[in-house]
């Protein structure tokens, strides 16, 4: 039997990680007949078609289009980079727009994988009604996003449910916050939808992970002396790795093109004050509002870069397996 203090995972459980992911690595290639794979690419082939036309094909235009004055009616006209100036150094909203973004993603981000982890955790468990905490975590996130923030608006306005039930409890003494009217509080509020409506999506991510985990290996750290917290970050977390990647990089990526809560509540504006504009708004705005879908063009790749590279960093410092 194996031996270790509690504050160490020992060697038990640390072997049988170590072939859990020998064996993942270790899968062979299986051959397949010249027929199967030319039927395999005929099956992808228009799919691939649709995706190089209107994907690669778009975006190589959107690009193009990033250094032309148009507003679609009209020709389109060359300016080389007076769309980036202009973005970069003339219009201060979108500067705006991008730091609104970032903070949004740096906040919902971890607050939504640590409560999608946690909730994973709690259903994964053998206890009574555990599928009606499933049902009820999850059906936020297949709700339409419209809907929900409909229904928020009715909550948090001026005259809303909740300042409706804040006076109540104080005996009609406490006016309330102005939830979604001040730009202190307006961003931040959405960030509090996104959390609510997205949360169980993940959690049925690292649910799926979680079931993956084999008994044997925290049982062995059981037997190594690991309390209830260790084994989840020695031994489970590692196992759930690329179920961690994928929830963190598409959280970054949803959160940095956040748009349809942000339309719906502020109406479009972005306000009050700019405090909900983000970036997929911004360039919205520029390209249907206004009709300068050069600028509009130029922003979206500027976005491009930063998800880009946020991906990269996130692939750099979780990866999908650990080493």
């Amino acid at each position: 039997m194996a031996t270790g203090t509690p504050g160490n995972v020992q060697p038990a459980a640390v072997a049988a990680v170590g072939r859990i992911r020998g064996r993942r690595r270790g899968s062979t290639r299986v051959p397949y007949k010249r027929e199967e794979v030319l039927m395999g690419y005929l099956f992808v082939l228009i799919p691939m078609a649709i995706f190089i036309a209107f994907f690669i094909g778009a975006m190589v235009f959107d690009f193009w289009i990033s250094f032309n004055h148009w507003a679609i009616l009209d020709t389109p006209r060359w300016v080389g980079s007076a769309n980036y100036n202009y973005i970069f150094h003339t219009d201060p909203v979108f500067w705006t727009a991008i730091k609104n973004t970032i903070t949004y993603a740096v906040v919902v981000v971890p607050i939504q994988t640590v409560i999608a982890f946690m909730l994973a955790l709690i259903v994964n468990q053998n206890i009574r009604g555990k599928t009606f905490f499933r049902t009820t975590f999850y059906f936020p996130s297949v709700t339409s996003s419209v809907a929900i923030s409909l229904i928020f608006i009715f909550i948090f306005n001026n005259f809303g449910l909740l300042n409706t039930l804040l006076g109540d409890i104080s005996g009609g003494h406490v006016t309330g916050a102005n939830w979604i009217g001040d730009p202190a509080y307006a961003l931040k509020s959405i960030m509090g939808l996104n959390i609510w409506t997205t949360t169980g999506t993940l959690m049925v991510v690292f649910l799926a992970a979680l079931q993956d985990v084999p008994r044997e290996v925290l049982e062995a750290a059981a037997l190594d002396g690991a309390t209830g917290i260790q084994a989840i970050v020695r031994v489970v977390v590692p196992l759930i790795r690329p179920a961690l990647f994928f929830v963190v990089a598409n959280g970054v990526i949803g959160t940095l093109q956040v748009f349809d809560q942000a339309f719906i509540i502020s109406q479009g504006s972005g306000g009050p004050q700019y405090s909900t504009m983000t970036a997929v708004l911004y360039i919205y705005n520029n390209a249907f509002a206004n009709s300068y879908y050069g600028v509009a063009a130029a922003a979206s790749f500027v976005l491009f870069a930063f998800i880009f590279v946020a991906t990269i960093l996130i692939r750099r410092f979780i990866g999908e397996e650990a080493a």
